[in-house]
């Protein structure tokens, strides 16, 4: 699990095609300081397996399921990743829940900037939208935001400068597509509201 609260911006070193799946490898020196075989790592908000961890770098198999309910598959070495390690007990939870499974990609839209912040309007995948509610919370790129506007097929969040600076979002323009993972409580209760137990 984790919060969506970016710890490290790292880099795409390399990716290796093994057929059905890719090995990604990531310059991340703050996250592999105690990564460990097995660890969870979320990269762009999707939940990736350290395969493997040396100088700074770590490695991850991204299966087909991954690569076609994601961005990554579009990825090529130099590019800017969000990181964060997988929530540990007894930390504070300063975002919200976070599986790092991707539920669709959006695009962004449009970029309006202000004098303290920046409002980037994203597109809402059909399927999607009945889970996203303004000033609820929306992971993007593995980033937990909270939604400033909502409409049928987009969404809007306000972006303070530490955000566009400490993740990926500062470089985003229009036209790029983004990991999107709708709040899980919201899908819980969806299904037991369709089917109450009992």
């Amino acid at each position: 699990m984790f919060t969506g609260l970016v710890e490290e911006v790292g880099r795409v070193e390399q990716i290796v095609d093994v057929g059905d799946a890719v090995r990604l490898s990531v310059r991340a020196p703050l996250v592999t300081q105690d990564a460990r075989l097995g660890d969870s790592i979320a990269v762009d908000g999707v939940c990736l397996t350290v395969v493997s961890s040396e100088g700074g770098v770590f490695t991850a198999d991204v299966m087909a399921e991954s690569l076609s309910r994601s961005t990554l598959g579009g990825y090529r070495p130099g590019r800017s990743v969000n990181l964060e390690r997988a929530l540990a007990a007894g930390q504070r939870m300063g975002g919200h829940i976070v599986q790092g499974h991707v539920d669709g990609v959006a695009n962004v839209v449009s970029r309006t900037p202000s004098e303290h912040w920046e409002v980037v309007r994203f597109s809402l995948p059909e399927g999607l939208s009945h889970y996203v509610v303004e000033k609820g919370s929306i992971t993007v790129n593995g980033t937990s935001l909270t939604a400033s506007a909502v409409g049928d097929d987009w969404f809007e969040v306000s972006l303070i400068p530490a955000t566009l600076r400490d993740t990926t979002a500062g470089a985003l323009e229009v036209g790029d597509g983004v990991n999107l993972e709708v709040d899980i409580v919201a899908k819980y209760i969806e299904k037991l509201v369709a089917k109450p137990m009992g």
